[in-house]
């Protein structure tokens, strides 16, 4: 069943309690997926699983801070110092898992990016995922940490995709997904939806979102009673799919990358501003409905607001 809901604001990770000493060192999944060997939560895997080690010494925990990855071996390979990050654009073709490997012997991206990446390109990570039967635009990366930013719901960087799709829809029933919907008690956030064209009951449909849960446009499409024959993934933030060929890839300059990576920091402060707002007023609204003002001292009953601990 599906109906519309509001869209909720994700989650914010906490700032670093500042009464707390200066860490000396970064938590070595971090500096793994920094690095470029695999994303922070693969690492975590491999460290569980005895794969890492500090010279002969078996990393037993994510949590260990090292100042530096000089020692540190994965599968008894010398971890390389992490290079600068680098920003990939690819033109997914349907028919391609977005996986490493598959235990079902079905071919994966890294079948096409072999011959796709340009020289040197070093081992990269796709930045979310594109279902077996959607295409478009991927983005990759050599930063593990960058990929895991650009994951954060909290981030909210928007993608556009392009549906085709048959059954009878409205452009006022699409636009009700500006104010969210639940699907199978799964609420997914606003969807900016637009009807481009029609002929008949079939239709394209275009749709941006910035969570990005799993499988969101299919399963939001699908509640409203509408068969998907085509999906496209047509930008993810500034980057466009372009005319970039099915198949191809392409790196983003680095004065492109710096330049989003600046938009996502003043994005960033903006939702925080934006977050403490929201505290704020309903802070404001827990003293009224306890009925205390500004001359009735502290109520040590209602409690502080705190927002979620970030990982590090």
């Amino acid at each position: 069943m599906a109906r519309p809901g509001p869209a909720p604001r994700a989650k914010a990770p906490t700032a670093k309690d500042p009464t707390l000493p200066v860490r000396e060192g970064e938590r070595i999944a971090k500096l793994l997926a920094r690095a470029g060997v695999a994303s922070r939560r693969e690492v975590e895997r491999m460290i569980i699983e005895g794969r890492v080690r500090l010279g002969d010494d078996l990393i037993e925990t994510p949590s260990t801070v090292l100042t530096s990855l000089a020692g540190v071996t994965v599968d008894g390979n010398r971890v390389a110092a992490p290079e600068g990050t680098r920003l990939f654009l690819f033109h997914k073709p349907a028919g391609l898992i977005t996986a490493e490997r598959d235990m079902a012997g079905r071919p994966t991206i890294y079948s096409a990016l072999r011959n796709a990446l340009p020289d040197g390109a070093g081992r990269v990570m796709p930045i979310g995922r594109l279902d077996l039967n959607t295409e478009g635009l991927l983005l990759l990366t050599n930063d593990g940490e960058f990929k895991r930013q650009l994951e954060l719901p909290a981030t909210g960087v928007p993608r556009t995709y392009r549906a085709r799709t048959f059954g009878d829809i409205t452009q006022s029933r699409l636009e009700e997904l500006m104010e969210g919907i639940e699907v199978d008690g799964v609420i997914y956030g606003r969807i900016d939806a637009n009807m481009e064209r029609r002929t008949g009951r079939n239709q394209w449909i275009e749709m941006t979102l910035t969570e990005g849960k799993n499988r969101e446009v299919r399963r939001v499409l699908e509640a409203l009673d509408l068969q998907v024959s085509r999906l496209l993934r047509v930008s993810y933030g500034p980057f466009r799919l372009g005319d970039l060929p099915k198949g191809a890839a392409g790196e983003v300059s680095q004065k492109d990358l710096e330049t989003f990576r600046r938009t996502l920091k003043e994005n960033e402060a903006r939702e925080a501003n934006a977050r403490a707002v929201d505290a704020r007023k309903a802070a404001e609204a827990g003293d009224e409905d306890t009925g205390t003002n500004e001359n009735a001292g502290v109520d040590e009953n209602i409690p502080a607001i705190e927002a979620g601990e970030a990982e590090d």
